[in-house]
């Protein structure tokens, strides 16, 4: 992806979540020098990763396949496995209309995916089979709102406004807009997008972003780079 798309896409976004009356914290309009001049206060973004994230999982087809997501809070992995603590995460997510966010499954992260306004949220879900692999002929059981739902391998639940799933790890789904956008909030165990994510194709997680422009805010993909303790404010 362009870094002007990428751009256009952070303005038309948060527009988009502002519609909804859902506010970003203020850190998501600092540029990546007050990033940078901050960097001595900021463990706490750059290591649980908040903030902007869009991607369109390296294939270069955003429309098609792809997804905006802006983490909002990430606990701590060993609170999770302490079992207390900081154990959870949220996220707000855009999908577009036809948008595709491919098919997946995680390892650890239990999570419920919610409409949070738009259009229709259509999810295609498959079980694990005990190789983790996609099971083409178990019915999927899932909670929406807290009642069971069910559902024949491959089928598709579609969620209303105010309507969410319940996802635990080993469910494999994909999703997109249907009918048009459609914002979405994550609720979740702790996040770890690094290593949390097994796609059915072999595909990245995160986009290649062509630096035809500077950023107008960073990415979480961005921190490593652009805010390292040993290159803060040299980048």
């Amino acid at each position: 992806m362009k870094r002007s798309e990428v751009n256009e896409i952070i303005r038309e976004s948060d527009a988009f979540i502002r519609s909804f009356g859902f506010v970003l914290p203020p850190f998501a309009y600092w540029t990546p020098a007050e990033m940078s001049a901050r960097r001595g206060a900021i463990d706490g973004i750059v290591d649980a990763r908040l903030g902007w994230d869009i991607t369109d999982y390296g294939e270069g087809r955003f429309d098609e396949m792809g997804l905006f997501l802006f983490t909002t809070r990430n606990g701590r992995l060993s609170d999770l496995q302490g079992g207390g603590g900081m154990c959870y995460a949220e996220k707000i997510m855009i999908s577009r209309q036809d948008q595709v966010s491919p098919m997946h499954r995680h390892i650890v992260k239990a999570e419920d995916i919610i409409n949070r306004g738009g259009a229709t949220l259509a999810i295609e879900m498959f079980e694990s089979d005990p190789d983790g692999n996609i099971d083409e002929k178990a019915e999927v059981r899932v909670a929406t709102d807290g009642i069971e739902r069910r559902l024949a391998a491959g089928g598709v639940l579609h969620l209303a406004p105010g309507e969410s799933v319940t996802l635990m790890p080993g469910n494999w789904h994909k999703f997109w807009g249907e009918g048009g956008d459609v914002l979405i909030g994550e609720v979740s165990t702790v996040n770890n997008d690094l290593t949390d994510n097994v796609f059915r194709e072999p595909i990245g997680r995160f986009a290649e972003v062509d630096e035809d422009a500077d950023p107008v805010h960073l990415l979480v993909s961005d921190y490593d780079k652009w805010l390292s303790k040993e290159g803060a404010g040299s980048a």
